[in-house]
């Protein structure tokens, strides 16, 4: 009796030390159970993409009235990639291989349409290049024609689709338009003012606006009366007076667009297209932020706008959609409940989208009639939200002043003045914004195993007006690495972060900027991740033999020379900030993680540094993925590699880490 009442108390402590055991990283980065939807134009289906059987990601439909599901379209040998609806009965989609790294695939998305009950499906476009011509693929649009992401007027069986032309190194040159019957395949051009960027379609859902791009220069043009006319020309790559970004079309023909107009921080304003200028009065303006976003239709009306403040929100115009936000908001408190509307409100059925810092992305399906909601899908049921960490908006003073946002992620239950071990990770680009409240499994993973983690909007980073991001310009390893070392140090300073335990970790800009910040402050890190990272700043300015890159041509041409520096002229600059340069100075124990075919970053970047590094640091763990490029897109990858960063901070500044009894 004794002994057998010694092993269920044996048991019970195995139990119990398995409930506080932090979710395998499976849990994290494994498959995702839920892969988004779409509401059909008069609200009375949704589809989703959802796993089948076999694994493979497959295009279900649902009637909300009776909840009924309808398998629509699978592949034995592939997964159904990004989907919309044409109209109330017919789908567009695409194909993906969620089995194949970017090295492996070689087949192009292609183009198929299906009716809503899984019956006269087509293919549209080849998923090869065909050098002989047949029957089959002769009725096929080519491989390069990709879906259009924005919504035409859904009224009937045509679309609109990109047909996308190449630079050698992978990166778009121009874009086609084309109005494709999903039915026929039959598809017919419409006139290009030169090399389009991006098209953007009226209210109507008729081609309307094209912006071009051309010796370093942005052209918006205007179609009326199927002529196109030029309305504004500006710098392409920094911000200049004249320059907007064009958003939306009203049902009265008036342009809505993203403009600064002598601010420090773009806003919504209209745009008076026969006098070709920006109403200086602001329709919408975001407090803090640059506008980015969208604006939200219901039938020929605009009715609200979805913005990126500290997270995504919504500001709606009309006060029966502001009733039902608040009545979504109260079912689901204290989260971010994004509600999408059908294009045309003919059933009472809207799409909620819901997250927080704490929940990955969860779907529901709200009836405005009865006030029920009902789970649709959840991204990563596995992960227990009240168990992630919480993440804290802040602002900190640069050494020079310049304010810097930065998230601050916590685990669960630790206070701000805990001084906890923690990861500085950097976010790359760097022209991008980086720190935004939300779920991350990044940052989670990290937080689940015990760290802080910091993620600071050093200067150049966007969304925070024009100051902020001019400030970064030719700054890469100065003060944009400063603010880096700036936000580790208000860490410390505020009892945030033990000084004997932080990693500084990032990919692509962010694995840059973890090796200068480990050659320039070797008193802030005990060590670091890169991954993918750039180390030698003369590859990117042009392939050799034995690499390319997939930058856009015009970027390196005349882009990099003003945000990043010119070659020719400012050699010594960016040679003195080149990790590749100065490897013999970095000690510290290293990670380093590449794309074996990665063209954003090639595989070159990392081997020599990884050569350089090695002569004077024997702590320094090297892991390619032949398969991947810029980025980790297998499960298995993302498993293996953030196992791997698990081990390495424990030993260097975890719980299994051997540390001085004092800060440098």
């Amino acid at each position: 009796m004794k002994f057998r009442l010694a092993l269920l108390v044996f048991a019970a402590s195995l139990l119990n030390a398995a409930h506080a055991a932090p979710p395998p990283a499976e849990d994290f980065f494994g498959p995702s159970s839920f892969g988004g939807a779409q509401l059909s134009p008069n609200g009375q289906y949704v589809a989703a993409k959802v796993p089948a059987k076999n694994g493979r990601d497959m295009l279900v439909v649902v009637e909300l009235a009776t909840s009924k599901p309808q398998a629509v379209a699978a592949f034995s040998d592939a997964d159904v990639g990004e989907f919309q609806w044409v109209n109330d009965g017919r789908l567009l989609f695409n194909s993906t291989d969620n089995d194949l790294g970017q090295g492996d695939i070689n087949a192009a998305p292609g183009l198929f349409a299906v009716d809503r009950d899984g019956k006269n499906f087509r293919q549209l476009a080849q998923r090869r290049a065909s050098f002989i011509t047949t029957p089959t693929a002769a009725q096929l649009l080519p491989w390069h024609t990709y879906m259009l992401g924005q919504r035409g007027p859904q009224d009937s069986d045509s679309v609109y689709v990109r047909s996308v032309s190449f630079e050698p190194g992978g990166a778009v040159r121009s874009e086609h338009l084309l109005r494709l019957d999903t039915r026929t395949g039959r598809s017919t051009g419409v006139p290009m003012p030169g090399k389009v960027q991006r098209w953007v379609l009226d209210a109507r859902g008729e081609p309307r606006m094209a912006i071009t791009l051309e010796d370093g220069k942005s052209t918006i043009w205007f179609r009326e009366n199927e002529k196109w006319r030029a309305i504004t020309t500006f710098d392409a790559w920094v911000s200049a007076a004249g320059g907007f970004t064009p958003l939306d079309f009203d049902s009265e023909g008036r342009l809505y667009v993203a403009a600064r107009h002598d601010s420090d921080k773009t806003a919504i304003h209209t745009f008076d297209l026969a006098a070709g200028k920006v109403d200086p009065v602001p329709r919408f303006a975001v407090q803090q932020y640059d506008f980015t976003g969208r604006l939200i239709r219901s039938g020929n009306k605009l009715v609200g706008v979805r913005y990126l403040g500290d997270t995504w929100a919504t500001e709606w115009f009309d006060p029966e959609l502001k009733a039902l936000q608040a009545a979504v908001d109260e079912k689901l408190p204290n989260l971010v409940n994004l509600i999408s509307l059908p294009r045309r409100p003919e059933a009472p059925f809207v799409l909620v989208t819901t997250f927080s810092d704490m929940q990955p992305h969860t779907y529901f399906i709200y009836n405005r009639e009865t006030g029920q909601l009902n789970l649709l899908g959840q991204s990563q049921p596995k992960l227990d939200a009240t168990k992630m960490g919480r993440q804290h908006v802040l602002t900190y003073k640069a050494r020079d002043g310049l304010p810097i946002p930065a998230l601050l992620t916590l685990p669960g239950g630790a206070k701000l003045t805990d001084k906890l071990p923690m990861v500085v990770l950097v976010h790359g680009g760097p022209w991008v914004r980086g720190a935004t409240w939300g779920w991350s499994a990044d940052v989670q993973f990290l937080a689940s195993r015990g760290y802080a983690v910091l993620e600071p909007d050093f200067r150049g980073s966007t969304g925070y007006g024009a100051k902020h991001l001019t400030a970064g310009f030719k700054q890469w390893g100065r003060a944009m690495q400063d603010d880096v070392a700036d936000g580790t140090r208000w860490a410390i300073e505020q009892g945030v972060a033990d000084p004997r335990r932080i990693c500084i970790a990032g990919a692509s800009y962010g694995g840059y900027a973890t090796l200068m910040g480990l050659i320039k402050d070797p008193d802030l890190y005990r060590c670091g991740v890169n991954w993918v990272g750039v180390t030698d700043i003369k590859l990117m300015y042009g392939g050799s033999w034995f690499h390319s890159s997939d930058l856009p041509e015009q970027y390196m041409r005349y882009g990099m020379p003003r945000l990043i520096g010119d070659m020719e002229t400012e050699a010594d600059q960016l040679m003195a900030v080149s990790p590749v340069e100065q490897a013999s100075r970095l000690r510290q124990p290293l990670l380093m993680a590449y794309g074996g075919a990665d063209r954003r970053v090639p595989r070159a970047h990392g081997t020599r540094f990884r050569d350089a590094v090695k002569a004077t640091n024997k702590d320094v763990e090297w892991v390619e993925y032949p398969e991947e490029g810029h980025g980790w897109k297998l499960p298995k990858n993302r498993i293996d590699f953030w196992t791997r960063v698990e081990k390495f901070l424990d030993r260097n500044i975890g719980s299994g880490a051997a540390l001085p009894h004092h800060a440098n």
